[in-house]
């Protein structure tokens, strides 16, 4: 039994068929799955959380085509490795060799330069890349590897999708099915994973090996006694990044700096990437202050763009002083709301004309057919200000932006009462 490899290296399933979750990309007629039948494969980046399936997916895509699988993680791989790989890729194309996979696990972690080494090969064909990432590739992958790639968005599995894992595993498994195993509560399973398969899977064999008993009953309470994990460790690529970010959030959301530096500390002391700290705070400098407080947002981003000069330890001042500063400043999230309603707007109505006084007249024709006319430059007005329309006559009158209730933004209402009347209903 020692000589198997660990249960959820037994389970990886071998063809998209048996592939658990996602099935907006691989489910029957799904827009990756068509992709892999049509054998026309983008280089692509899978986004999500741990342990749903992004090398698994990745391996099955290569077998599926009977393509040359090379595998690296950034973790452990410099631009050395990148290299021996391509002039591995670059021989068999010069054989005839069918075009070779290259999986890059966890590419949010290869530096500018390890990112540029991969650029050419993947723009010849030597290489399909796919990349696998549990950050915003829109941030961690440079604009010239990613506008090249496809990104797919693969979601966190179901209770159910885990569920049938277990199910399975105690099914199929060439150890797992010898055991009587009755599982008669799962919540504590589950919780303990936090939705990650593999960790689910590494957890289930850990009890049952830790269990000397003809019968195995597992219950919650069976579950804790035997599973020797601290939860209040930070575990920066499970489940505990995601809690402890969302309480780090929350709590300055919620304007308490004494949850909000408590939460920092728990981050920096497992190790988190700073940056990614001062991004998130650069994002709810907008999201949850916004007007309220425009220089959250000044502040934020000169967090972010010092943090990435000094680097650690000495940005842990500073990334301090910022997540004090914006739980304790006045919060709206009225930019945020206001978007959202253009956007819902946007997709209610389409693609209404812009009004003629608002089109610019760079040629004759435009100006003798209306483009600009009527248009009052506010400067010329006092005031700075011109009762003009500036909505398209479909949903003219309609009012997007509310003020948030804050002194900041109590001005800025009772100036556009003044100025729009009863127009916006201010």
């Amino acid at each position: 039994m020692n000589n198997l490899p660990p249960l959820a290296e037994r389970m990886r399933p071998a063809s998209l068929d048996d592939y658990v979750g996602q099935k907006h990309l691989v489910g029957k007629g799904a827009v990756l799955r068509k992709a892999i039948e049509s054998g026309a494969l983008p280089s692509m980046i899978f986004w999500g959380p741990p342990g749903v399936g992004k090398t698994t997916l990745a391996y099955i895509i290569s077998q599926s085509l009977y393509r040359p699988f090379f595998s690296l993680s950034a973790i452990n791989s410099g631009v050395k490795d990148v290299r021996e790989v391509i002039e591995k890729a670059s021989v068999l194309k010069e054989q005839g060799e069918v075009l070779p996979v290259l999986f890059i696990d966890e590419i949010h972690r290869f530096s500018k330069s390890q990112q540029d080494s991969l650029l050419g090969a993947v723009e010849r064909g030597i290489v399909t890349l796919i990349g696998a990432t549990t950050e915003n590739p829109s941030f961690e992958v440079i604009s010239a590897l990613l506008s090249r790639c496809q990104v797919y968005i693969l979601k966190a599995l179901e209770e159910q999708d885990l569920l049938d894992l277990l199910a399975e595993a105690m099914k199929e498994d060439v150890v797992l099915s010898k055991r009587n195993i009755t599982i008669k509560e799962h919540e504590a399973l589950l919780r303990l994973s936090g939705g990650d398969a593999r960790k689910l899977l590494n957890i289930f064999e850990l009890l049952v090996n830790a269990i000397d008993s003809k019968k195995i009953v597992l219950t919650n309470d069976v579950v804790l006694e035997h599973v020797q994990q601290n939860m209040a460790l930070y575990d920066k690529a499970g489940e505990q990044h995601y809690d402890i970010i969302s309480a780090f959030i929350k709590s300055m959301r919620g304007s308490d700096p004494n949850g909000a530096v408590y939460w920092l500390a728990r981050m920096i002391a497992g190790g988190e990437d700073p940056l990614f700290i001062a991004r998130r705070m650069l994002i709810l400098a907008s999201e949850d202050i916004g007007n309220a407080n425009p220089n959250a947002l000044l502040l934020a981003q000169s967090c972010f763009n010092a943090v990435q000069v000094i680097g650690m330890p000495e940005s842990q001042l500073i990334l301090s002083q910022t997540c004090i500063y914006l739980a304790t400043s006045a919060k709206s999230n009225s930019a945020t709301t206001a978007i959202g309603s253009a956007m819902s707007l946007v997709r209610e109505t389409g693609d209404l004309p812009v009004p003629l006084h608002l089109r610019n007249a760079p040629t004759k024709l435009m100006k003798n057919i209306g483009y600009g006319k009527n248009y009052k430059y506010a400067h010329s007005y006092e005031g700075n200000f011109a009762d003009l329309d500036f909505l398209p006559e479909q949903i003219r009158g309609t009012k997007i932006y509310e003020p948030g209730n804050n002194p900041r933004e109590a001005e800025s209402k009772e100036r556009l009462k003044k100025l729009w009347g009863s127009r916006y209903n201010y």
